[in-house]
C-alpha cells in the first residue's frame, strides 16, 4: 500500500512539472518528458534542432520550477576549458601573502546548458568529460565535487555545419539521450503568437525542491526489472552491433559502429523513469520501445553505403527495433 501510494504521489508531481513547463513551452511534449528523463536517471541530454525552437527557454523554464541553479554556456571556438570548469586566481589573505584560490566556473551548477556544443574546438569539448561522467571537476591536485542533481544540456545545430567540430563519439556516448527538436504543429504555432502578444508575463510556480528530485530519484531506482524485460534491451543493443550473430540485416548493411554496453544501461534506466512517469513500478518492453530511439540514435555510427542510399539512424533503427519487437512477441 506505501509503493501505490508512492507511486501516485511520485506521478502527480511529475505531471505538475510538466504542467508547470507546458506554461511556458507550447508544445514539444516529448522533449520535456526526455529531458525530465534524463534528469531523474542522472544522465545527460543533447538536443538537435534548428534555432528558435525554445531549447534554452525550457531549461531556464525548468530550473525556475525545480528551484535548481542554472547557467548557461555559449560554445564558441575561443572558449577555453578554464571558461567553463573554473581557474586558479591569485589573492591576497588577511595578512596581504599571495594565496590561490580555485575561482568555480559555470559548470557549477544543477542545470548546465552547453549552447551549440559544436561550435567549441574539441580540447574545450573534453573539459566537459570529467563532469559528465564522474560528477566532479579537478583543478591542480584538488578535486572539486559537483552538487547533486547535475544535468548537462547540450544544444546543436544540425544546419549550419561551417565552423563546428563535431562531437566525439565517447563524448557523444556519454549523452544518456539525444533528442530531435521538431518544428510546432499549425495549432502551436498559433498558441505561441498569442502568448507573444500577451502583455502580461507568464508566471511559473516551484512544484519541487533539490530534495525531492533526489526522492524521486531513488523511486525511479526501485522500480522493478523483470527478465524477460531486460532481455529485449540487451537484444535491442546486440542487434545494432554489425557482424555478429544477433546483428540485424540492415545492421551488417548500413552499420559501421552500433551502440556500446552504454546502450543497454541507459535503455533500462530511462525507461524505469519512464515507467513511473506512466503510473508503474515495473518496466515493460514497451517503456523500452518509446524511448529505444532517443537512447540508441547517436550510439550506431552509419557506413559511406548507408549515407549513399539515403539511410539515417532513426531509419535503421526503426526496422530493427520493430524487427526485435516483432520476434520477442512471438
Amino acid at each position: 500500500m506505501l509503493i501505490d501510494q508512492q507511486i501516485l504521489e511520485a506521478s502527480a508531481q511529475l505531471e505538475r512539472v510538466r504542467q508547470e513547463i507546458g506554461k511556458v513551452i507550447v508544445g514539444q511534449q516529448d522533449v520535456v518528458d526526455g529531458v525530465l528523463i534524463c534528469l531523474l536517471a542522472g544522465g545527460h541530454v543533447l538536443l538537435e534542432g534548428v534555432p528558435g525552437l525554445g531549447k534554452t527557454t525550457l531549461l531556464r523554464t525548468l530550473s525556475r520550477v525545480l528551484h535548481l541553479r542554472y547557467s548557461r554556456i555559449q560554445f564558441t571556438p575561443d572558449l577555453m576549458p578554464a571558461d567553463i570548469v573554473g581557474s586558479m586566481v591569485m589573492e591576497n589573505d588577511d595578512r596581504g601573502h599571495k594565496v590561490l584560490r580555485f575561482q568555480p566556473g559555470p559548470i557549477f551548477a544543477n542545470l548546465v546548458l552547453a549552447d551549440e556544443i559544436n561550435r567549441a574546438t574539441p580540447k574545450t569539448q573534453s573539459a566537459l568529460l570529467e563532469a559528465m561522467q564522474e560528477r566532479t571537476v579537478t583543478s591542480g591536485t584538488t578535486t572539486h565535487e559537483l552538487e547533486a542533481p547535475f544535468l548537462v544540456m547540450a544544444t546543436q545545430n544540425p544546419i549550419e555545419m561551417e565552423g563546428t567540430y563535431p562531437l566525439p563519439e565517447a563524448q557523444l556516448d556519454r549523452f544518456l539521450m539525444k533528442i530531435l527538436v521538431s518544428y510546432p504543429s499549425r495549432g502551436d504555432l498559433y498558441k505561441i503568437l498569442d502568448r507573444t502578444i500577451q502583455s502580461e508575463e507568464i508566471e511559473v510556480e516551484q512544484v519541487m525542491r533539490r530534495e525531492e528530485i533526489l526522492q524521486l530519484r531513488a523511486i525511479c531506482k526501485s522500480v522493478l526489472v523483470a527478465g524477460h524485460v531486460q532481455d529485449y534491451a540487451v537484444d535491442l543493443v546486440m542487434a545494432t552491433q554489425p557482424g555478429t550473430s544477433h546483428a540485424h540485416e540492415l545492421t551488417n548493411r548500413y552499420v559501421r559502429y552500433g551502440s556500446s554496453p552504454r546502450g543497454a544501461q541507459a535503455l533500462v534506466e530511462c525507461g524505469r523513469v519512464l515507467a513511473l512517469m506512466r503510473g508503474r513500478m515495473q518496466l515493460s518492453i514497451d517503456d523500452i520501445r518509446s524511448i529505444a530511439p532517443s537512447v540508441l540514435r547517436h550510439r550506431i555510427i552509419l557506413n559511406f553505403d548507408a549515407h549513399a542510399d539515403g539511410q539515417t539512424p532513426d531509419s535503421v533503427l526503426e526496422k530493427v527495433i520493430d524487427s526485435v519487437t516483432a520476434a520477442k512477441a512471438r
